[in-house]
C-alpha cells in the first residue's frame, strides 16, 4: 500500500452512517452513470446545434466569418499554424498503359518521410489542359500475404471513369490502409488516449495529404488548375470535406456518404461505427454543418444513401438545410444538390452515376448522359508503387509529431515575465483545453441528503449540480471546530477501498451490493483523522466514478463522444471538482474552513488543475503525480500548451504543493521556477 494511503483510502464514507443506538442514515444516490449520460449528451448536442450557423444572418455576417471559421478548423485538425509546404520529391516508379488511358504509380512527400502513394490516371491524346480530380479512398483493406497494396487500387475504378471521360484523375491512399500501414483508430481501438491531450487526430494527417495531392496536381502540365474537383466516398467523403473547406483550389465538391450531424454521431450513436479520422479535435464546438458550408458558394453535391447506418439519412437532412441557408445568403443556390439514393452504406453505380454528372456539369459545361459505367481494369499487385516500403517512413508514427507540443518553458527570471508567461496559459486552458465548460454556471442547489454524528464526528452528504443533468455527492465528515477541510478527489479504485471500509460496520446499508472484504484498520485512520487532527475530510466521485460510474464496456465511445462535444472526461470531471470546492463554500459549517485537496495518480492531476481556476486553496496534497499528460490525465489540447510540471509550477505560485513520490520524471522546472522568483521553500515539496 502507498504511503499517502491513508487519506486515499478515506473515499465516500459518509454514503451511510448508522450512529450506535440511532437511526439509519439515507443511501439514496444519484442515478447511475448510463442514464445520466443519455441526457446529458442530448442537452450537449441540442445547444451546439442550435448555436451552429445561428449568428449568420447576412452575406456579410459569413464574409465576416469565414477566414475566422476556416484558421479554427486547420486548428481542430492540427494544421494551424500550417505545416512547411516542403518539397514534395514525387517519384514515379512505374507505368501501366490502357487503351483509352495511363496510369503512372506515384509517391511523395506531403512532409519529409511522410509519404503518400497514390494512382495518376492520365487520358491519352490530350489536347490541352484538363479538368483534374482529386480522389480520396475510404476504408478497404486490400492484402495478400501480408502485403498491403493500399485502398487506392479497391477504388481504381472512379479513377479509370474519369480518365476514359477527359479527367485527369489522382486517385491516393489513406495513412491506414495504405500501402505503408499507419494508424486511424488510437482512441477506438488502441488506447492512445493521449491523442486529444495532443490535439491529435489523423483527419489532419488526411487532410494535409489531400491538400499536398492537390500541389502536385497544380504542378502537373496537363492539369487546368481552374478546374479541380475532389470526391470520395465514406472516409474519403469525409477527407472531401476538410479539404474542400480549408482550400479554394477544389472547385467543385462530391463528398459521398462522409458526414452528417453531431445528434447522429453523439446521440445515436454513429460514432461507434467511426474510427478516428472521421472527427476534428472538436475545440471550438462545433455541428458539422459548419465544416460543410465553409464550401459555398463553390459546386457542392452532398450525397448519401437512404439506408446508411452510420451516415443517417435525418441527420444528412438536417446538415443540409442548414448548408442551403448559407447558399441561398450567398445567391449560389443553384451549386448546392443533395443526393438521396436507395441502399445501405456502400459504393453503388446509382451514386456514382449522379457524381460524375455532377463534375461534367460544373467542370466541363457537359449536361449530357453519361454512357460508361466504372469499371475495374488492374490487379491490386499491378497499381502497388513500391517494391520495397521506404526505411525513413514516419507514416506509422506520425501521430508523435504531427501535432508540435508545446515548446519547454523557460525559467522566468522576473515576475513581470513569470505573469505574462502565466496569463498566457491560463487564457489557453480556459480556451482551447476547458472550452466545453459551461460558459455560466448553473445553480449549485445544493441539500443535505442525511446527517449523522457518532463520537463527536458528524457525517453528512450533501446532494449537488455540477452541471445540468450531472448531479453528484459530496460526503463529509466535520471533527466539532475542525481547523481545516480536506476534499479528497476520489477514482474508481479509491470508490472500492472505501466500500472495503464502509462495509466493516454498516454492510446493511447496501443490502443487494456487492461489497468488497471489510478494511477495519481503514476505518480507523479515517476517525483518527478526524478526531485527532480535527481536520474535516470530504470526497467527491467526479462523473462516472463511484455512484455514477458507466458500463465499463461502453467507456471507449463516451469518453470519444465527449470529444465530440469538444470536451474530455477528465476535463469535466476538473469542472466537477471546482463545484465540489464551491459547494462546500455555500454550507454555513464548512464554508469559512480553509480548504486543502487531496488526488492520487490521474485524480491528482485534475485536483491540480481545479486549483488553477478556484481561488483561495489553501494546500494540494498530490500522490503519484504523472510526470506527463502522455500518461493522463487526458485534457483536450494541454499538450499544445503546457505539460504538468508547468501546471504544478502554476499552482505553487497560489498555495502550498506537496508532490508524495511523484511518478518517475523532470520535475526540475517547478522547483527552479519556485527558486527563481523567490517563494517560500513550503510552495514547493517533493516527498520522494
Amino acid at each position: 500500500m502507498r504511503r499517502v494511503a491513508a487519506w486515499a483510502t478515506l473515499g465516500f464514507l459518509a454514503l451511510a452512517w448508522r450512529a450506535p443506538g440511532g437511526e439509519a442514515q439515507s443511501t439514496t444516490r444519484p442515478a447511475r452513470g448510463d442514464s445520466l449520460l443519455a441526457a446529458y449528451f442530448r442537452d450537449q448536442t441540442t445547444a451546439i446545434a442550435n448555436r451552429c450557423l445561428s449568428d449568420v444572418k447576412t452575406s456579410d455576417d459569413w464574409n465576416a466569418r469565414k477566414q475566422e471559421y476556416r484558421r479554427q478548423l486547420a486548428d481542430m485538425l492540427g494544421l494551424w499554424p500550417a505545416p512547411a509546404r516542403t518539397d514534395l520529391k514525387p517519384v514515379i516508379t512505374g507505368k501501366l498503359d490502357q487503351s483509352e488511358f495511363t496510369v503512372e504509380r506515384l509517391q511523395f512527400q506531403s512532409m519529409p518521410r511522410l509519404y503518400v502513394t497514390g494512382d495518376l490516371y492520365l487520358p491519352k491524346a490530350l489536347a490541352a489542359p484538363a479538368p483534374a480530380i482529386l480522389y480520396v479512398c475510404g476504408h478497404s483493406e486490400v492484402k495478400k500475404n501480408g502485403v498491403s497494396f493500399g485502398n487506392k487500387t479497391a477504388y481504381q475504378h472512379h479513377g479509370e471513369w474519369f480518365a476514359r471521360n477527359g479527367y485527369v484523375c489522382l486517385v491516393i491512399d489513406t495513412l491506414q490502409l495504405g500501402e505503408i500501414e499507419g494508424i486511424h483508430h488510437g482512441t477506438y481501438r488502441e488506447g492512445m488516449w493521449w491523442w486529444h491531450s495532443r490535439g491529435y487526430t489523423p483527419a489532419g494527417v488526411e487532410a494535409w495529404n489531400g491538400i499536398r495531392a492537390l500541389d502536385y496536381l497544380t504542378s502537373r502540365p496537363e492539369v487546368d488548375a481552374n478546374r479541380i474537383g475532389m470526391t470520395g466516398r465514406s472516409g474519403g467523403g469525409a477527407y472531401t470535406w476538410w479539404v474542400a473547406a480549408l482550400d479554394d483550389r477544389v472547385k467543385v465538391a462530391c463528398p459521398v456518404a462522409g458526414i452528417t450531424d453531431l445528434q447522429n454521431h453523439v446521440v445515436d450513436g454513429c460514432i461507434e461505427g467511426h474510427c478516428d479520422c472521421m472527427f476534428m479535435v472538436n475545440t471550438y464546438r462545433w455541428d458539422f454543418p459548419l465544416v460543410a458550408a465553409l464550401v459555398a458558394p463553390r459546386p457542392l453535391l452532398i450525397c448519401n444513401s437512404d439506408k446508411d447506418t452510420i451516415f443517417p439519412f435525418d441527420g444528412v437532412y438536417r446538415l443540409h438545410e442548414k448548408v442551403r441557408r448559407i447558399y441561398r445568403l450567398l445567391n449560389a443556390d443553384q451549386n448546392l444538390g443533395l443526393l438521396i439514393t436507395e441502399g445501405p452504406h456502400k459504393d453503388t453505380q446509382d451514386l456514382q452515376v449522379p457524381v460524375f454528372r455532377w463534375f461534367n456539369r460544373f467542370l466541363k459545361n457537359d449536361l449530357g448522359t453519361v454512357d460508361k459505367v466504372a469499371t475495374s481494369f488492374f490487379q491490386p499487385e499491378q497499381l502497388k508503387v513500391f517494391d520495397t516500403l521506404p526505411d525513413d517512413q514516419i507514416n506509422t508514427r506520425i501521430q508523435e509529431t504531427f501535432v508540435p507540443m508545446a515548446p519547454a518553458p523557460q525559467v522566468p527570471q522576473s515576475a513581470e515575465a513569470w505573469a505574462k508567461q502565466r496569463d498566457h496559459w491560463m487564457t489557453e486552458l480556459r480556451e482551447k483545453t476547458f472550452g466545453g465548460w459551461p460558459d455560466a454556471s448553473p445553480p449549485l442547489n445544493v441539500t443535505r441528503a442525511f446527517s449523522s454524528s457518532n463520537d463527536g464526528v458528524r457525517f453528512s452528504g450533501y446532494d449537488f449540480l455540477s452541471q445540468h443533468d450531472v448531479p453528484l455527492r459530496l460526503y463529509v465528515a466535520e471533527p466539532q471546530n475542525a481547523l481545516e477541510i480536506c476534499l479528497n478527489v476520489l477514482g474508481e479504485d479509491e470508490w472500492n477501498t472505501w466500500l472495503a471500509a464502509i462495509g466493516v460496520g454498516f454492510e446493511s446499508q447496501f443490502t443487494g451490493e456487492a461489497l468488497p472484504p471489510p478494511d477495519s484498520n481503514a476505518f480507523d485512520r479515517i476517525m483518527h483523522e478526524v478526531q485527532s487532527e480535527r481536520r474535516a475530510l470530504a470526497w467527491i466521485a467526479t462523473r462516472g466514478m463511484g455512484p455514477t460510474a458507466w458500463d465499463p464496456r461502453k467507456d471507449t465511445h463516451i469518453r470519444r463522444r465527449f470529444v465530440l462535444l469538444g470536451q474530455t472526461v477528465d476535463g469535466m470531471r476538473v469542472w466537477d471538482v471546482r463545484r465540489a470546492i464551491q459547494a462546500i463554500r455555500s454550507v454555513p459549517d464548512l464554508k469559512s474552513r480553509p480548504i486543502c485537496l487531496r488526488g492520487d495518480q490521474r485524480m491528482a492531476g485534475i485536483a491540480l488543475y481545479a486549483s488553477l481556476f478556484e481561488p483561495n486553496i489553501a494546500r494540494l496534497e498530490l500522490a503519484d503525480l504523472p510526470p506527463s499528460h502522455r500518461s493522463g490525465p487526458d485534457l483536450l489540447n494541454v499538450l499544445r500548451i503546457l505539460d504538468i510540471p508547468a501546471a504544478v509550477a502554476m499552482a505553487a505560485e497560489r498555495c502550498d504543493v506537496t508532490l508524495h513520490h511523484p511518478a518517475k520524471g523532470d520535475w526540475s522546472f517547478p522547483s527552479q521556477v519556485r527558486q527563481s522568483l523567490n517563494w517560500p521553500e513550503s510552495r514547493l515539496v517533493l516527498d520522494r
